[in-house]
């Protein structure tokens, strides 16, 4: 089961309050602003500042 397009509308950056989009191999959420993806794990994203990832550059 994937994560509902609906949830993905309501959520937000937790640090910056902006808007956050699936990354290609939707097993993550990316906020551009302040460059973190946040995993989501069975489905449920993991909305933790603390366990976040940097967003590895590309090119």
């Amino acid at each position: 089961m994937a994560i509902d397009q609906e949830l993905l509308d309501l959520l937000v950056c937790p640090q910056c309050k902006g808007n956050i989009h699936l990354n290609p191999n939707r097993d993550g959420l990316i906020c551009e602003a302040c460059r973190l993806v946040y995993a989501i794990e069975d489905d449920i994203p993991i909305m933790l500042v603390e366990e976040a990832k940097p967003l590895a550059d590309e090119g």
